[in-house]
């Protein structure tokens, strides 16, 4: 039996939207991970041509963001994938409050899954699966993937919110 003065930390009104997203975004990640693994057959160093401006080809990340805080042992991967797990139930906690948006619980679960994505990746396999590969004009940007994606596409969408939605739904309920 619950009450309206019960603290629920992982539930709130949007929680199912992010749930939804992270659970989306985390499949589709390992499901692309697994495809290009064990169907395309690619392997550490081979390069799939798309276009001129787009490769696939497989790295290893064993660190962070760009290749930082490389993690050779399985203790500094367990770390990591600590990191993310505790940033995930950050993140559901902060998705549970009950002034979100339907855009904030959309971006907070693309970072959810995103990070477990990865995180996964760095317990069940030599470090996160990286694939694909932009370059123009002697340019390289670095090697990413879908969680990547997910997560990048949550930080915008959380950045927009902050920017251009939630300033006019603040100032709207202040003159309530």
């Amino acid at each position: 039996m619950t009450s309206s003065g019960d603290n629920r930390w992982f539930w709130g009104p949007f929680s199912r939207l992010g749930y939804l997203w992270a659970v989306l975004s985390f499949a589709i990640d390992q499901f692309h991970k697994w495809w290009m693994l064990n169907i395309t057959g690619i392997r550490e160093g081979d390069t799939i041509v798309i276009s001129p401006f787009f490769d696939l080809i497989l790295i290893w990340n064993r660190g962070v963001s760009y290749g930082l805080f490389q993690q050779e042992s399985m203790a500094g991967r367990l770390a990591l994938a600590a990191f993310s797990l505790i940033a995930v139930i950050a993140l559901a906690v902060w998705l549970a409050q009950p002034n979100q948006t339907s855009l904030t619980a959309t971006s907070v679960g693309l970072i959810m899954g995103g990070a477990l994505g990865n995180a996964l990746d760095r317990l069940i396999r030599p470090g996160v699966a990286d694939f694909f590969s932009l370059h123009a004009f002697g340019y390289n940007w670095y090697i990413f993937n879908i969680a990547d994606i997910a997560i990048v596409a949550g930080v915008v969408g959380l950045l927009y919110d902050a920017i251009f939605v939630s300033p006019k739904t603040a100032s709207k309920s202040s003159q309530d």
